[in-house]
This record gives C-alpha cells, structure tokens and sequence, in this order.
C-alpha cells in the first residue's frame, strides 16, 4: 500500500525534522529502574527538537527526585486527568488492568499539556535504540506490528460506530500525537455517546477482558480513517527482552540494533493476581 514505507532506512544518518515536540511519559515507582535510560534513549534517538519531556505519575518523591536530576517535568496524575485511578475498577479474580488503561487515559489527557502542537507519548518499559523521526512532508509515521488484541477492535467500533481498517496494529510502545487531532477524537467520541471521553471509553470495555482497550490503536485507526494521506506505516522491530537494561553489554546493544528498533522489559506480574 502507498501508505506504508518498506525501504531500509539510513540507522544513524536519518534525517532530521525540523518540528519540534514534547514527550509525555507516564511511570509509576516499579518503572525505576527503566525510566532513567527511556529518557536518555529519547534525547538521543528522537530527531527532532524536544522542548519538554513530562513524567506523568502519582505523587512520588522517588520519581520527582529522577524527574530533577534529568532535566524534566514532573506533573502530578491528578493534575492531568480529573477521573481518578480508584473510580476505574477494571479488574477480576484473576486480573487487575485498572493500572494499565488509566496510563492510557493519561496519554489521551497529553493535548492538555505543553506547548507544542505535537507530543510523543512513550511506556516507561521501552528503549528505543535506534534513530526515529515521528513526521516526513507533513504525514506522521507511525511504527507498527502485524499482531493486536481483537477486544480492542470491537470496543473502537463501540466508540466510534465504525470498524478499524489499518493494515497493521499501532500498538508498539510509543506514537506521536498531533493535539488538535487527539482533541477532534475525544470531541467524537463524547457527542456520540454524550458523556466525557474517558467516561464512553470506560463504558464500552468489556471489563472481563483482559486487553479491552487500546489508546493507540484507537488514535491510530482514527486518524487514518479521517487522513488516509496523513499516516505513513513502518515497521516497529520492537523486541521484549527477560532481563534488566543495565545487564546488556555495548556488544549486546549494538547486535539488537541491527535488527531492532526498540527493547522493551515489561513486568506482566502486576496485571495478574496471585490465587489465595
């Protein structure tokens, strides 16, 4: 399709954009020991100018204190989003997701924030270790996969009224949001179900499901149903690697980013309950 890139690309003699945006970042403690290379994998692997990188998270000192000493903005949840994490109740016997979408719901707060008129959202698991550019000639290039979560499709058609129609999932760990695009999605989904945006989303999960929602894969679809010329489709090469950042060698490094362009070192313990 005329969308999608399958050209290799240049590694470290990228091109440069000249658009400059703002990261978001949401965290919670356990993203400690990830955070810290996140960020300095964005300065040096996001070309484009960055005015300001925000790290989202409850009212932690341990994070506020990484937030100063690396230069970026700490900002209090609460300030961000008015519904409450406690007011989700996403959870079973066997899972508990509340956690997990209301760092979605932050995302989807992000044109709130800052003063550029695009954001990059990033998941406090996932280093990037290879040069990404988020927009060429005016289109946003998103990094996707070839695999998703069919609950997500159907609660988007819940949404939205419609069936999602890209080729590929948007759901790779990181995406570039234009705010006033992510502002025209949240203005649909409320006039269409008349209530606030989070609130339609909280009513259309199947909350016995354990991946019922996708923020990317919403925006996503949205924007390319809308402005199928605007999106532009890669490949991610995401891998999820079992062990720490800091245990990986240069050697090491320098194999992944050969064939990947992120490493991702999720904790899928905390959606999982332990049986009594």
């Amino acid at each position: 399709m005329p969308e999608t890139s399958t050209q290799p690309e240049s590694g470290a003699g990228q091109a440069r954009s000249s658009v400059p945006i703002d990261v978001l970042i949401p965290a919670i403690e356990k993203d400690l020991a990830t955070l810290p290379h996140v960020i300095r994998s964005i300065r040096e692997h996001v070309s484009h100018p960055i005015g300001r990188i925000y790290i989202v998270s409850p009212d932690s000192q341990k994070i506020r204190k990484l937030a100063k000493s690396m230069n970026c903005t700490f900002l209090n949840e609460n300030s961000v989003l008015e519904l409450r994490k406690s007011k989700i109740n996403y959870s079973t016997r066997t899972f508990e997701r509340s956690g997990w979408l209301y760092q979605q719901l932050l995302k989807f707060s992000g044109d709130t924030i800052g003063k550029k008129a695009y954001f990059l959202t990033v998941d406090a698991d996932t280093v990037l270790i290879r040069p990404h550019r988020f927009l060429k000639g005016g289109r946003t290039i998103f990094y996707t996969r070839n695999w998703s979560q069919p609950e997500y499709f159907r609660t988007y058609k819940k949404l939205l009224g419609r069936k999602a129609s890209a080729p590929s999932s948007f759901v790779t760990h990181y995406m570039l949001f234009n705010k006033r695009k992510l502002s025209q999605l949240k203005r649909t989904i409320e006039k269409k179900h008349g209530t606030k945006w989070h609130a339609a989303i909280l009513k259309s999960i199947d909350k016995t499901k354990p991946f019922a929602f996708s923020e990317f894969e919403t925006y996503g679809n949205y924007l390319r149903s809308t402005e199928p010329g605007s999106c532009l489709l890669r490949a991610a090469k995401n891998k999820h690697v079992h062990r720490s950042y800091r245990s990986l060698t240069a050697s090491e490094l320098k194999k992944y980013a050969a064939k990947y362009r992120s490493l991702s070192f999720h904790q899928r313990k905390a959606y999982s309950k332990r049986s009594k």
